[in-house]
């Protein structure tokens, strides 16, 4: 616990005014190094990958269809118009 009350002394024996400290621990606190960043940075990719990945397999089904334009039909012929 580095709670108190502290001061600063010099070879000559002088002393600081007191520094009062106070600390509170952080009691749900996880510490984060480098591996676990770069851990979680390598699983974002991943997932972003496999993410574009499904999106281009969802929409690359709909090649083999017509589109809906090509399923109307001319009701009225060519030669006559609807006037």
């Amino acid at each position: 616990d580095p709670r108190g009350i502290y001061t600063c002394v010099t070879q000559k024996g002088e002393r600081s005014a007191p520094l009062q400290v106070h600390y509170r621990m952080c009691q749900n606190c996880i510490e984060v190094d480098v591996p676990t960043i770069s851990g979680i940075v390598v699983a974002d990719v991943i997932a972003t990958v496999f993410l574009a990945v499904a999106v281009y397999c969802i929409t690359g089904q709909d090649k083999g269809r017509l589109s809906r334009a090509s399923d109307r039909q001319n009701l009225i012929a060519n030669e006559q118009l609807y006037q």
